[in-house]
């Protein structure tokens, strides 16, 4: 297994049997895991039986809806116990993130740690959103580099691929954010310890099927974390 894509769902039957085919035609050394938080449509139980006829499938289920940091934890620990991946994705199951950017993904990782889909490394490369939500996500970005001092356009976006060794290193135990914060957190340790991080432009397209999972809770969570990050880092307790 060169990559694994690691791919949080919930509610996204309408999505996930496409995309799963879509990334089956990759190299055979892409594998697929996804991690479902009990999808009442059934979601985690579609990916169940793709699992039993085709090898590079694999599905982790949790007992409920426990969020996406939470998710993309358990796939990375699954990842490294498990498997013996040198690349390790983050991926979405609504096909914002097109599954033709993988390739150049790995072509990217042999010179970096971090590669990073970026929808504003090269301008905005958004579609479909409506205007208050591009604000949102823009700003979000610039809050978090002035606060924080990350030196990265797309600091919150969730299409990306570690080096095995990236996650080896991070405290993935403490980390306990989700949503936005929880890509700014992952970035800022990976930042913080020197390791090499690329942004790669990518052009992200808004759901067509199913709903989106923001919340006002995250924006907060977003908010108040990269204090703590800063915090943290003047007083060197970064872990």
């Amino acid at each position: 297994m060169e990559a694994l894509i690691v791919i949080p769902t919930y509610n996204e039957i309408d999505n996930i049997e496409k995309l799963i085919g879509q990334l089956l035609e990759l190299p055979a050394g892409v594998n697929v895991l996804v991690v479902d938080d009990n999808s009442p449509d059934g979601t985690g139980k579609v990916v169940e039986e793709w699992s039993k006829t085709e090898e590079r499938v694999h599905v982790l289920h949790r007992p409920g809806k426990l969020g996406l940091g939470g998710a993309y934890i358990k796939g990375f620990k699954w990842a490294l116990a498990e498997t013996d991946a040198k690349y390790i994705f983050e991926m979405d199951a609504d096909f914002s993130h097109s599954p033709t950017a993988i390739p150049e993904f790995l072509e990217r990782i042999v010179d970096a740690d971090l590669v990073i889909g970026s929808r504003y490394v090269n301008g905005i490369t958004v579609m479909n959103w409506p205007l208050s939500r591009l604000i949102l996500s823009v700003g979000a970005n610039i809050y978090s580099k002035i606060v924080t001092g990350l030196p990265l356009h797309d600091a919150t976006g969730g299409f990306k691929c570690f080096r095995r060794h990236v996650l080896e290193s991070l405290p993935l135990d403490r980390i306990k954010s989700d949503g936005y914060s929880f890509q700014i957190e992952m970035n800022f340790h990976t930042w913080k310890r020197d390791f090499r991080i690329v942004e790669m432009p990518i052009v992200f397209a808004d759901r067509l099927i199913g709903q989106s999972k923001m919340s006002r809770r995250i924006v907060w969570e977003a908010a108040f974390l990269v204090w703590k990050l800063r915090i943290a880092s003047i007083f060197r307790m970064i872990p």
